[in-house]
């Protein structure tokens, strides 16, 4: 049985993650309520990644939510791809970082798979960075997190967060093709010229 804690926590997350995937705003404040949660119940269960990667939420939430408001101190933050080139070193990063920091729970803690819990951590923060500057491969990353998440809490009797992070998954997909939808509506908008 999913304790209060948990319902809340998920309840939360599960509305920001909804608008995050409708491009709405109103994703990060609704975020930062779910991860303070999240973090209790993380800590809990002896994911300590997990609460790490919940204190980054929280923080960058703050970031993420002034940057969709005000871009670079100026209009609203669009829609974009990330660069290919940028993709091609955070990829290779990021798998270093998750076996790196792996290895450093595996030594040091109590940690229960500490490996798996390391790449939610680590591709979670990749994935989290290119929401924040709205990038339609966000949910790229957040697929791959998810994957990996739903067997991972169900190991450890979080069902209900398990089952939502099956739901989140789906939403990746449908959260892809919504925004990618979104950009090239955006992209065909610059390019046809302004009656006069």
């Amino acid at each position: 049985m999913p304790s209060l804690l948990e319902i809340a926590a998920n309840a939360a997350i599960t509305l920001s993650i909804f608008l995050a995937g409708r491009n709405s705003v109103h994703t990060w404040w609704t975020g930062i309520v779910g991860c303070v949660l999240f973090a209790l119940l993380f800590f809990h269960t002896q994911l300590y990644a997990d609460v790490t990667l919940q204190v980054f939420f929280i923080v960058t939430s703050f970031t993420g939510w002034w940057q969709w408001l005000r871009g670079n101190n100026g209009p609203p933050l669009p829609t974009s791809r990330a660069p290919l080139r940028s993709l091609a070193w955070i990829v290779p990063s990021g798998v270093a970082a998750a076996a790196g920091y792996g290895m450093i729970l595996y030594t040091y803690t109590d940690a229960y798979a500490p490996f798996a819990d390391s790449v939610i951590l680590v591709f979670s923060v990749i994935a989290q960075l290119l929401l924040m500057r709205r990038r339609l491969e966000t949910w790229i990353f957040w697929f791959l997190v998810n994957s990996i998440a739903v067997p991972l809490y169900a190991s450890r009797g979080l069902y209900l967060t398990s089952a939502l992070y099956a739901a989140y998954w789906l939403n990746a997909i449908v959260s892809y093709y919504l925004w990618n939808r979104a950009l090239r509506r955006q992209v065909g908008a610059a390019v046809v010229p302004a009656v006069t």
